[in-house]
């Protein structure tokens, strides 16, 4: 849920206006009779939101969240202050009351944002706040970061119910921000530059081999300039415009000799670097070094080649205007503009989207040395493919291809792929499904009720749709689902490919070993209980038969840690079912219950700011001792549904005195997500850091993989079997 707000409110521009004497209305006491809301407060999510005069805290006025019949999303009243304030910390105070509040939460929410991205973030989900409470004081405190630009401040409630918010307070290093005074922040010349707002203006002629090939070289020159050149570096220049402004003359160049003439006086146009003194050589430690390999490639004059070779050892260093470090040492892409409103017959917009995404990947990615292709070669194959498409869906296609060559499965797609969405269908099935031995099988139902209309069985095999066998749909679509792996790919397919915009597909299917054709019926997504159909609103642990604990981090909470210590510390063994995402981060909380000793369980790989393309190891991450040991057996769950978290949550347990793994291989997508925007507002993810074992090896694409492998059967899905589970349950019992 933290992620899914996170990126709906990251699509979103509000403005708010300010009052006289800095003075913010955040106890909602200044109502605005227009639009019959509190002033300057504005709405996030779809719930219903009003000020309520019958239940406040104090005053007049309360602001309150009413959550939709069905629930399932979220609702937020909030508040935007611009971050002209100096300070180290950041504090949210206020009064919230609930009532009713079902598979959700209720929360304050903090939120600073700085350079298009997200620097800290709070909501109170981890603190499971629900059911029916009095006005209570909560309060939410946060790093105040150097570079925050604006403040969001919210009450927030998910699943069903309602929820009212009164007397926030904010300070900054204690102080009341009501009674800070402004600061003024410095003005970049790159954010002055609106030449290109409406377009870049660019006409390509026709593509050949020689054009293609001087473009490719142009944007390998382009993103080591915006990555490495000073200037830019300083926020002088909009790197973007300053491409625009070069290509029409660089487009009308013949010869090598022209290209690398046209190229000189581009790069000598910029200020003169001084030399450095503070770069640095790359470490010969460096687990991944720059790759320049391609100054040797285009054949490039020598005056050229040592232009290149001057500005990287004379490189940037320090604060950067394109690229950040997150809490994580993973890359923070800065004031890259989104494009919302491109036309996509702009052909210098469509091509900046591929330098942007290749550059950002051949620099800041630390995986790059394990896609499938030579990522060097990837750039020149997507040119055409990029400055070719026609209209909006072929641009999208091109660019979910092209992420897809990083095998990552943090690559998401969903955000701004509307036109792939809409092919992808609005219609799904009742049911959902799960690929087994290279079979669409069905698994459960999302509404019992629809289980006789439909007349598929849960073991059912799917064979053929429209006519088509599976094989050949899934080989044509593979290319347009980012993943690390095959199991992580089939399981992004498996969701999707019984989508349709018809209400209705037919279907070729094997029940009971007889053959049978079906008319499916396709519902409306709000119409099925996607969401919530497996939701168990119980504890996240109880005892099995034999003294055996079994634990679920799907739901689970800090306060249960202690619990699940109390009541299990006498079983025989305990199963930590993580084929799901953990509500909760407890690598740490609950995995030193698991170590006899202080033990090494991950190391990571980030990236160098001051010399962009190296990567450097960290020391091992250990797993602490606790104050005591469990002295049972531990089974671990895993499948293709563990994922990042889950993945790293499973490393920690993996290092237990007698922890086993079972299951079947994980997604192979570990390591804190950086956020990419593409041209026409596209968002995408990469794992922005390495993640290893203490042993140097690898956890990306390769997945956690299990000590006993196992995977569901179909006939153990026609008797409702947890046959990992019951695995797990003999191997304790061994």
């Amino acid at each position: 849920m933290k992620q899914l707000i996170l990126i709906i409110l990251s699509l979103f521009f509000f403005s708010c206006s300010s009052q006289t004497e800095n003075k913010f209305n955040l106890d909602f006491e200044t109502y605005d009779s227009t639009y019959k809301f509190p002033k300057d407060w504005f709405e996030w999510g779809d719930y219903n939101l009003s000020a309520d005069t019958i239940y406040v805290h104090s005053g007049k006025f309360s602001g309150k969240i009413k959550s939709t019949k069905k629930g399932g999303s979220f609702g937020s009243i909030a508040y935007k202050i611009p971050a002209n304030y100096k300070g180290k910390s950041i504090q949210l105070e206020g009064y919230m009351k609930i009532k009713n509040v079902e598979n959700g939460f209720g929360g304050l929410l903090l939120r600073l944002d700085g350079n298009g991205k997200v620097l800290a973030f709070d909501n109170m989900e981890n603190q499971n706040i629900n059911g029916t409470k009095d006005w209570h004081k909560y309060s939410i405190t946060l790093p105040y970061p150097e570079d925050a630009e604006t403040i969001f401040i919210a009450g927030i409630m998910t699943g069903t119910g309602e929820a009212w918010f009164d007397d926030f307070i904010l300070t900054i290093d204690g102080k009341d921000v009501q009674t800070l005074i402004e600061i003024e922040k410095p003005i970049y010349k790159a954010t002055l530059d609106n030449e290109f707002d409406l377009g870049s203006k660019i006409k390509f002629p026709t593509l050949d081999e020689t054009l293609i090939s001087h473009l490719e070289l142009l944007g390998k020159i382009w993103g080591f300039l915006k990555y490495n050149h000073p200037e830019v570096c300083k926020g002088n220049y909009n790197w973007d415009y300053e491409l625009f402004r070069m290509l029409p003359k660089y487009l009308e160049t013949k010869s090598k000799l022209e290209r690398d003439q046209t190229l000189l006086q581009w790069i000598s146009k910029y200020v003169e670097i001084d030399k450095c003194t503070e770069c640095k050589e790359t470490s010969s430690e460096a687990f991944l070094k720059p790759d320049m390999s391609w100054f040797d490639e285009f054949e490039l004059n020598s005056e050229l080649k040592d232009k290149l070779k001057y500005i990287y050892n004379n490189r940037c260093q320090g604060k950067h205007f394109y690229i950040g470090k997150g809490a994580a040492g993973n890359p923070d892409f800065l004031n890259e503009n989104y494009y919302y409103y491109m036309s996509y017959d702009d052909g210098g917009l469509k091509l900046l989207a591929l330098y942007r995404y290749w550059n950002m990947i051949n620099y800041f990615f630390p995986n790059k040395y394990l896609t499938d292709k030579n990522w060097n070669d990837v750039l020149k194959e997507y040119i055409p493919k990029f400055i070719d498409s026609k209209n909006k869906l072929e641009y999208e296609l091109a660019c979910i291809e092209l992420i897809g060559e990083i095998d990552d499965t943090h690559a998401t797609t969903s955000v701004g792929f509307n036109n792939v969405q809409k092919i992808r269908g609005q219609f799904y099935p009742p049911f959902s499904t799960q690929f087994i031995d290279d079979k669409l099988v069905v698994t459960d139902y999302y509404n019992p009720e629809l289980k006789e209309v439909s007349k598929i069985e849960v073991g059912d095999i799917i064979t053929h749709i429209n006519g088509k066998s599976m094989k050949s749909i899934v080989d044509s679509i593979s290319p347009y689902y980012p993943a690390s792996n095959e199991a992580a790919k089939l399981r992004n397919i498996s969701r999707d490919i019984l989508r349709s915009n018809k209400k209705e597909i037919s279907i070729d299917y094997i029940s009971n070993n007889q053959e049978h054709k079906h008319s499916l019926s396709l519902y409306k997504k709000e119409d099925l209980n996607m969401r919530w159909y497996n939701f168990t609103d119980g504890k996240c642990y109880k005892m099995l038969d034999g003294n055996i604990g079994y634990i679920t981090l799907k739901t689970i909470t800090a306060a249960d840690v202690p619990m699940i210590k109390d009541t299990f510390k006498n079983t025989k063994g305990i199963i930590i079912d993580i084929r799901n995402y953990p509500s909760t981060f407890v690598p740490f909380t609950l995995g030193s219950y698991f170590v006899s000793s202080s033990t090494p369980f991950v190391k990571f790989t980030n990236f160098k700011l001051d010399n962009p393309g190296e990567f450097t190891f960290t020391e091992p991450l250990e797993i602490p001792k606790g104050e005591e040991t469990y002295k049972g057996k531990l089974v671990v769950l895993v499948n293709e549904i563990s994922q990042s978290q889950a993945e790293y949550t499973t490393m920690a347990f993996r290092a237990g005195d007698d922890t086993t793994i079972v299951g079947s291989t994980t997604a192979g997508a570990d390591g804190n997500v950086s956020s990419i925007y593409l041209p026409g507002g596209l968002l995408t993810n990469i794992s922005g850091i390495g993640v290893y074992y203490p042993d140097g090896r690898e956890t990306q694409r390769v997945g956690i993989i299990p000590d006993v492998k196992i995977k569901p059967t179909i006939e153990g899905i026609k008797q409702k079997k947890d046959e990992l589970l019951e695995k797990a349950i003999e191997i304790i019992n061994e």
